[in-house]
């Protein structure tokens, strides 16, 4: 009797497997290596595979080389329910030193002042690759998002990551651990004083269903 039952589940635990198997985002693969996607005071184009999201974000910050960052990324196919792609873009600039509104915070008893950046992707995209160009003049990066719809899918339960890295200057190791959430964007605090950044991702899950809301 226990063959029999082996033999009725077996194929439905492969099924299983090969729709959600490649979520184990415990294990990401930053392209086959331990390297970066950028050299420091460089700029750098990264996008997923058609078909693929980022999962996780992987950075390092050195003071010697103008306060600047190596970056690398991980992606993930998306799953079965929500289809290929039906167009990919790149969203607008987020100029070096530019943001758009000023922050004043109290931490550990002292004021911080840092220009903070907003961006998701538009037309209920998801974030599937990054383009930046590095600013000696200012010490600090530009950025713009690489997003792709899916359908007519619309994404809910949306939420912030806590601050990545948890202090300026500090390594960053982000990843997405649920194969049904999705970076939809980022908000950026810019620090006059450290010259570097903490982001805070927008983590969304996206409907199984079409709908009709655009531009969330």
């Amino acid at each position: 009797m226990d063959l029999v039952l082996l033999c009725v589940f077996l194929p439905l635990v492969t099924v299983a497997w090969g729709q959600y198997g490649d979520y184990n985002y415990q294990h990401y693969d930053y392209g086959g290596n331990d390297g970066w996607v950028n050299v420091y005071r460089q700029g750098f184009n990264f996008q997923c595979p058609h078909g693929q999201v980022i999962v996780a974000v992987r950075s390092t910050f050195s003071k010697k080389e103008g306060s600047d960052r190596l970056w690398n990324y991980a992606c993930m196919p998306t799953p079965q329910s929500l289809g290929e792609p039906t167009e990919c873009w790149w969203e607008e600039i987020n100029r070096a030193g530019m943001q758009c509104y000023t922050v004043t915070r109290f931490e550990q008893g002292c004021v911080i002042q840092g220009r903070v950046m907003y961006q998701t992707c538009s037309n209920n995209g998801l974030v599937a690759g990054f383009q930046s160009q590095y600013f000696p003049s200012v010490l600090d990066r530009e950025w713009q998002f690489y997003c792709c719809r899916y359908s007519r899918r619309c994404p809910y339960s949306c939420s912030m990551t806590t601050e990545q890295p948890g202090h300026y200057g500090e390594d960053m190791d982000m990843m997405m651990y649920a194969y049904d959430h999705y970076i939809r964007g980022a908000t950026t605090t810019f620090s006059a004083v450290d010259r570097d950044r903490q982001w805070k991702f927008i983590i969304c899950r996206m409907t199984d269903f079409d709908c009709q809301f655009q531009n969330l």
